[in-house]
C-alpha cells in the first residue's frame, strides 16, 4: 500500500457539516463525506436500554423482596398490648341522688270553732311544747247555747222524776189490783187498765231518760267547742308560719291559723332508680350532704320505702330518718344523699377503655395464654372512666385496653405490665 504524504497546502477545507459543539468538519480535498454518527448513536441507545432494563429489574427484584420480609414479619410478629385485671365490685354500691329535706312531723291548724281571735301568743320561728296555748277564741254565742242546754237538761230532768212518780204509783196499783181481779172483787178489765197504765208510765220513764241523754250529749258538744277556742299545740317543734292576729274572725274548718313543725328529726325523701333499688331497705345506711354546709355529714338510716316503684320515673321512694338535735338542718332545703346499698347480684368493674361497640354490640378482648378472645358483656352502671357489668368476664380477667380494631379472635399478643383498675 503507497503512504501519500500531505502538506499543509494540500489540505483544503471544505465544509461540510458541522460538528455536534457548532464547529466545522474538516476532510480532505477529493476525499468522499463520511458519516460517522449512525453506528455510535445505535449503540448508545442500545448501551442505555440495557442499563434502564437492568435497573428496572433491580428495583422489582428489591420491591419483591421487601414486600416478602414484610408479609414474614407481619406473619411472625406477635404485638405488645396493655392490659388491666378486672375485679369484682364492691359488697356495697354507693349511690348519690338528690333530695328534698322535710319535717318529721308537719300540721295545718285550723280554726275548729268560730268567733274572733282574743290573744294570739306565737309568731314565726317560736319553739312550742306539746299543750302549749297558742291563741285564744271568744265566742260568746257558745256560752248561751251551753246554758240553754243545760236549762234543757235540768227540764228534762225534772220530767224524769214525774214520769218515774207516776209508774212507781202504776206498779203499786196494778200489784194491788191483781190480787183482787183474781178474787173476783174487781173485773177483769179493771185489771187491764191497771196493767198498761202501768207499761205507758214504763215508756214515758224510758223516753224522759233518752231526752236526758240526748241534752247530755248536746252539751259535752257545746263544750268541745266551747274547748276548741282555746288552739293549743299538738307536739313540740317550731311555728313556721301564721296567718291571723289579734280580732281576726275565723269559722270554724275553714280559717288557716298555724303551721307547727317538728324538725329535731328531719325526714329526707329520695328517689331510687330501679337499677339500685332492689338492695334498699329500712336500715340502710345514708348520709345526708348539704351543699350549703360543706364541712359537715349528717348520717342516717332508710326508715321507710315505698315498696313500689312509680310507673313513670321506675324510681322507689325511699324516706330516710336524719338526727337534727342542733337545727343544723332545715325542713324543706335541697340536699344530696349517698345511700350504701348492698349488692345482691355479683357484678364487675371493667375499664371504660377497655370496652368496644362494633357491628357486633358491646364487647372486651380478654387475653388467655397469650391468646385473644372477644367476649360480649352487658353494662350495669357507667362511672366514667369504668364500668359495671354482670357478665361476659369474670374477676381476674386481663383484659386488653384500647384494643387494635383489626384484633381477631384467638390472635397471639404479648402482654405488657397489667393495670389493676
Amino acid at each position: 500500500m503507497t503512504e501519500i504524504e500531505l502538506r499543509p497546502d494540500d489540505i483544503t477545507q471544505v465544509p461540510d457539516r458541522e460538528s455536534d459543539s457548532g464547529a466545522p468538519l474538516l476532510r480532505t480535498e477529493g476525499e468522499p463525506p463520511r458519516r460517522y454518527g449512525g453506528p455510535v448513536l445505535g449503540a448508545t441507545v442500545l448501551l442505555l436500554l440495557a442499563a434502564g432494563l437492568g435497573a428496572g429489574g433491580w428495583r422489582h427484584y428489591e420491591a419483591g423482596r421487601a414486600v416478602a420480609a414484610t408479609a414474614r414479619e407481619a406473619r411472625d410478629m406477635v404485638p405488645e398490648v396493655r392490659v388491666a385485671t378486672v375485679r369484682a365490685s364492691a359488697s356495697k354500691m354507693q349511690v348519690s341522688l338528690p333530695a328534698t329535706t322535710a319535717a318529721f312531723e308537719a300540721a295545718n291548724i285550723f280554726a275548729r270553732t268560730s268567733g274572733y281571735i282574743e290573744k294570739r301568743y306565737v309568731d314565726i320561728g317560736d319553739h312550742v311544747k306539746a299543750g302549749q296555748l297558742l291563741a285564744e277564741i271568744v265566742a260568746p254565742e257558745v256560752d248561751h247555747q251551753i246554758a240553754e242546754a243545760q236549762a234543757a237538761l235540768a227540764q228534762s230532768q225534772g220530767t224524769l222524776h214525774q214520769t218515774q212518780a207516776s209508774r212507781e204509783l202504776a206498779e203499786v196499783t196494778n200489784a194491788r189490783d191483781s190480787k183482787l181481779v183474781k178474787q173476783g172483787w174487781l173485773t177483769a178489765q179493771q185489771g187491764d187498765n191497771d196493767r198498761l197504765t202501768l207499761r205507758a208510765q214504763q215508756a214515758a220513764e224510758g223516753a224522759a231518760l233518752s231526752n236526758i241523754a240526748v241534752q247530755e250529749a248536746q252539751i259535752k258538744v257545746l263544750e268541745q267547742q266551747k274547748a276548741y277556742q282555746r288552739v293549743v299545740a299538738p307536739f313540740d317543734g317550731v311555728i313556721t308560719q301564721r296567718n291571723v292576729d289579734n280580732g281576726s274572725l275565723v269559722q270554724s274548718g275553714s280559717t288557716f291559723m298555724f303551721t307547727l313543725m317538728r324538725a329535731n328529726v328531719i325526714r329526707t325523701q329520695v328517689f331510687v332508680p330501679q337499677d339500685e333499688a332492689f338492695g334498699v331497705a329500712p336500715g340502710v345506711d345514708a348520709v345526708v350532704r348539704v351543699p350549703e354546709i360543706p364541712d359537715r355529714t349528717f348520717p342516717g338510716k332508710v326508715t321507710r320505702i315505698a315498696t313500689a316503684l312509680q310507673p313513670g320515673s321506675r324510681t322507689l321512694l325511699t324516706e330516710i330518718d336524719v338526727p337534727n338535735p342542733d337545727g343544723a338542718l332545715q325542713p324543706g332545703i335541697y340536699c344530696t344523699v349517698e345511700l350504701f346499698i348492698p349488692q345482691r347480684t355479683p357484678s364487675m368493674i371493667v375499664p371504660a377503655d377497655a370496652v368496644v361497640f362494633d357491628a357486633n354490640g358491646l364487647h372486651v378482648a380478654v387475653v388467655r395464654d397469650g391468646h385473644v378472645h372477644l367476649q360480649k358483656i352487658s353494662i350495669a352502671r357507667d362511672f366514667g372512666t369504668e364500668v359495671e357489668v354482670h357478665d361476659g368476664v369474670k374477676p381476674g380477667d386481663q383484659v386488653i385496653l384500647n384494643p387494635m380494631l383489626n384484633l381477631a379472635e384467638n390472635s397471639r399478643v404479648a402482654v405488657g405490665k397489667p393495670q389493676t383498675t
